[in-house]
């Protein structure tokens, strides 16, 4: 069985905290966060269309469960 991999949106950008984002009004060289970055542009592209899939499929996949959940509580109401 495969285990469920969580996908983000937001993989490129960094994950900022509030004292990074407080930080961040005193930067004046401009290079105040960090971006992830890739080796090449294709190796972007690809773990971008992986996410972008990775999520369609969770939301399949949520829309399944909850789907098989609503099912359960109306058979059980019968």
């Amino acid at each position: 069985m495969k285990k469920n991999r969580r996908y983000r949106t937001d993989f490129l950008f960094p994950t900022p905290s509030f004292l990074l984002g407080a930080g961040s009004v005193f930067n004046v060289a401009g290079k105040y966060f960090e971006f992830n970055t890739s080796s090449s542009s294709s190796e972007a592209d690809l773990k971008a269309i992986m996410s972008d899939w990775g999520i369609v499929g969770q939301d399949i996949r949520n829309a399944k469960d909850k789907i098989a959940a609503d099912l359960k509580v109306l058979t059980e109401q019968k």
